[in-house]
């Protein structure tokens, strides 16, 4: 039986693929995105790692071994911490006042992410939570390296490119990785198929978070 990884990312290569070839991603690579599209996109994401910090806290107190505990205990402190330092930056950098960030509610697609990501974490299994925060490691990592390596010269938004693209990131994506082949292995059918589902989920929401922020997403009732 090939790795849960392996099965799962050929399985949903053509979303991958598709997430690749966004309007976003394509004009991020090539720095002409917007910057109203990329501010819409950083207080989104934000508000978003806020909600991923719980999920794996959720995650590290739902671990079979001590090493789970610690490993997404740090990755929930990352989350919440250093990452809104960096998006902390860039709202500076884009003029994004803190008042501005604070009241600009989830859009929808956060939101549904968001709701899943938690719920995902309390009502299922640690096998099945897990499968439901790989996308945010795995597709962001690949993501990030396949803008890298045609960023354009003097691309405004390089510095979030080598972030995601950079070794300490992948590092932590491939201890992930490792985590989620080893608890598969030894998991029944049933959930494994759980894990493959709450993947593809969690994998669409990627999609839609990064199309939302290109149509500059937000309630239409509001």
């Amino acid at each position: 039986m090939s790795a849960f990884s392996t099965a799962v990312w050929q399985a949903n290569l053509p979303l991958f693929e598709r997430t690749l070839a966004l309007p976003f991603n394509q004009e991020l690579a090539a720095g002409t995105l917007s910057a109203e599209r990329f501010c819409h996109y950083m207080i989104q994401d934000a508000h978003y790692l806020v909600a991923y910090g719980r999920a794996l806290a959720v995650a590290a107190a739902k671990a079979d071994n001590a090493e789970g505990v610690v490993q997404f205990a740090q990755a929930a402190q990352e989350a919440v911490v250093e990452e809104r330092k960096l998006h902390g930056g860039f709202m500076r950098d884009f003029g994004i006042a803190p008042d501005t960030f604070a009241a600009t509610p989830l859009s929808p697609a956060c939101h549904h992410y968001t709701s899943f990501l938690i719920a995902n974490s309390w009502s299922e299994s640690y096998p099945v939570a897990l499968a439901g925060l790989l996308p945010c490691f795995w597709i962001y990592a690949e993501v990030g390296r396949d803008i890298h390596s045609r960023s354009a010269a003097n691309n405004p938004y390089q510095a979030w490119v080598d972030t995601y693209a950079g070794e300490d990131f992948h590092a932590a994506v491939r201890g992930v990785i490792a985590t989620i082949d080893r608890l598969a292995e030894a998991a029944d059918a049933a959930t494994r198929e759980r894990m493959a589902q709450a993947y593809r989920y969690s994998a669409e929401l990627e999609w839609m978070f990064w199309d939302s922020a290109y149509r500059l997403g937000s309630w239409p009732t509001r």
